[in-house]
């Protein structure tokens, strides 16, 4: 597998954000035409308003964490701690839904719309290796990797409105794709389940169709993702279609569903090991 000379991180940064300014717009109208927003979500556990005020307060945190200032933000909602990374971002979801009352939540579209833009207007002109102190990640970040991740909680959590609104919602090929570019070399590596892992060696390739490719390695415990990596021997490699495998990621998709509709096969030396992928992965 060669390395993508043509890969340009200033100018896919700036695609994300215009990706993410288009779509936090659809997000906002979508809560707005929501029939009931006590209704079940594609969460099991949250209502559609419990999803938008998540969101709300995802952009409020990730703004706050991208321009240094927690003045934006409830007191709490950056909550650190030494506890491991899924605990914490449970924690911190669920802090999150309790942001905003029954009242409020009949303006979440609103909210959600001028909290998104402001993200977008505070970062404007900010290079994207920007560093971005996460604290309930327990690390430090890019801003490409939080602007990636802005619009994965956007295309993921709509598509849980949607589900639970009975109302459309389209993620398209390009924005899965910057997603899967800006943010998973980061996320996958912080989300590995070391317990699991611990004296797996395995080499993946991740060839997301119309890119980006990456190499995922795992090693005793501890994983790299390496983005248009050098040739090396896999084990396994993994081709999948962008919002398919976005949604895999997210458990909003079974893999068998994926595999089933063509989006999603596995090839290499050792195809059998592409199910060990998403089991090594840990989840809030």
């Amino acid at each position: 597998m060669g390395a993508d000379t043509t890969f340009d991180p200033v100018a896919e940064h700036e695609e994300t954000r215009a990706a993410l300014d288009a779509a936090i717009p659809r997000l906002a109208q979508l809560l707005r035409d929501a029939p009931a927003l006590d209704a079940a979500s594609g969460v099991p556990v949250w209502t559609v308003g419990d999803v938008g005020t998540h969101l709300m307060a995802a952009y409020l945190a990730y703004t706050a964490a991208a321009t240094g200032d927690e003045s934006v933000v409830p007191g709490g909602v950056l909550r650190p701690g030494d506890r491991p990374l899924i605990e914490r971002i449970t924690a911190m979801n669920a802090l999150s839904v309790g942001l905003l009352g029954g009242d409020e939540r009949a303006r979440l579209g609103d909210f959600v719309a001028e909290r998104g833009e402001a993200f977008l207007r505070l970062t404007e002109g900010l290079a994207p290796d920007a560093p971005v102190a996460a604290l309930w990640y327990g690390r430090e970040l890019t801003l490409a990797t939080v602007t990636g991740l802005m619009l994965s909680e956007t295309l993921v959590h709509g598509l849980d409105i949607a589900r639970g609104a009975g109302l459309p919602w389209l993620i398209r090929p390009d924005e899965a794709r910057l997603v899967l570019g800006q943010s998973m070399p980061t996320m996958m590596s912080s989300t590995l389940d070391t317990a699991k892992a611990r004296g797996v060696g395995i080499a993946f390739d991740l060839a997301i169709k119309g890119g980006p490719r990456l190499a995922v390695v795992v090693d005793d415990g501890a994983m790299t993702v390496t983005r248009d990596a050098a040739p090396r021997a896999y084990d396994c490699r993994i081709t999948a279609a962008p919002a398919a495998f976005l949604l895999v990621a997210f458990r909003r998709t079974p893999v068998w569903k994926a595999v089933a509709r063509g989006q999603m096969w596995a090839g290499g030396r050792r195809p059998w090991l592409a199910r060990r992928l998403g089991e090594l992965i840990a989840t809030p």
